[in-house]
């Protein structure tokens, strides 16, 4: 027969495991809304094959895009007279960047390792946001600061290199 010791130590067990079922979803969430965040602009930078790379040498930047000429490297890769490459920090008119151009457009994304880096840092921004939820939620504290200093190092990377 079962007592009410017995009845509130099965409350607790299952009311743990719904907080570390329910966390461990947040989480999960968390990085897979990060990777494809950064998907959308790494699937150029990384799988560069059958694509348009080259340089652009921007000319003008306006509401939050940059503009100029497109030189080709060889290959499939012919001269355009504009692309354009989002606006950042690192864009400066007058420069010259090694892109590789989006298929059936003119947008541009940043390549080379500034660009692999750029293109990951929301997974970077994703990983600091889940660390907080492992550590207070599932109680994980060595994954926590595992996640976040991946998070931080990648953020930081790509700080250096772009």
């Amino acid at each position: 027969m079962p007592t009410a010791v017995m009845s509130s130590q099965g409350a607790a067990t299952a009311l743990r495991f719904g907080r570390l079922a329910a966390m461990g979803v947040v989480a999960a969430l968390i990085l897979t809304g990060g990777v494809w965040a950064s998907w959308g602009t790494a699937q150029y930078v990384m799988l560069t094959k059958g694509r348009e790379s080259g340089t652009v040498t921007v000319s003008r930047c306006d509401d939050g895009w940059c503009r100029g000429a497109f030189t080709g490297d060889g290959g499939s890769a012919a001269r355009r007279g504009e692309v354009v490459v989002e606006d950042s920090v690192a864009v400066e008119k007058g420069r010259t960047y090694a892109v590789v151009v989006k298929p059936g457009g003119a947008e541009a994304v940043r390549s080379g390792p500034a660009g692999v880096l750029y293109a990951w840092v929301p997974l970077g921004g994703a990983l600091l946001l889940a660390a907080v939820v492992v550590a207070g939620g599932l109680r994980r504290t060595r994954l926590a600061w595992v996640m976040a200093g991946a998070g931080a190092a990648l953020l930081s990377a790509a700080f250096v290199a772009v």
